[in-house]
């Protein structure tokens, strides 16, 4: 599948709570995730997805493959990749993310802090891309859809003259994003859940 945001679906306001309940699916069975909300009710997870998507609808661009929504990436300009919680209440995601719950909200902040920290070591002074979240719905994963999303990002990324950064969970992924160009910056293990995570770049 060719990458590019023409041949791509740019979802609106309409789709926000359908795409946190796809990339709640999506994660299903993610061990970070599953780590994290430790048997939450669904909801919640939906809340924890559909934040980043409401998020990014109001900073940067959110792509599907179609108005099906089989899958979704979401990214930011490297300005607004720290999601303030007064960012985050302009753009009308907050009360997606309260959803998550106090408990689900307290354990986020000290497992993911060090991949935030690494980001703004490895982009400092940089413009840049920041793929916040990418899924792709059980049922259509291994068709292409997730390759299709990254290389319309990197299609936007190489016009624009900017890298792009990311982070997985999944070893999987990190060898489609090596096949795609991007290079592995730092592997580390995430505290309290004890699981790793990959940070990668492209064009840096």
């Amino acid at each position: 599948m060719s990458g590019s945001l023409d041949d791509l679906y740019r979802l609106q306001k309409k789709d926000a709570r359908r795409a946190g309940a796809m990339l709640t699916e999506a994660f299903q069975h993610d061990p970070v995730w599953n780590a994290v909300f430790d048997g939450a009710a669904p909801e919640r997870r939906t809340g924890a997805f559909e934040t980043p998507v409401r998020y990014c609808m109001k900073y940067g661009e959110i792509y599907a493959p179609s108005a099906a929504l089989e899958g979704v990436a979401a990214w930011v300009p490297g300005e607004f990749a720290d999601m303030t919680p007064w960012r985050v209440l302009l753009s009308g995601a907050m009360w997606a993310g309260m959803r998550m719950g106090m408990a689900a909200m307290q354990k986020m902040m000290p497992v993911f802090a060090p991949i935030e920290q690494d980001r703004k070591a490895t982009m400092q002074g940089k413009s840049y891309l920041y793929l916040l979240v990418i899924g792709v719905v059980p049922q259509f994963q291994g068709q292409g859809f997730a390759g299709k999303l990254v290389r319309a990002l990197i299609d936007k990324s190489e016009r624009a003259g900017v890298p792009i950064y990311l982070e997985t969970e999944t070893e999987s992924n990190v060898r489609m994003y090596e096949h795609l160009g991007f290079e592995v910056v730092k592997e580390i293990t995430l505290p309290i859940i004890n699981l790793p995570m990959w940070e990668l770049t492209r064009g840096v």
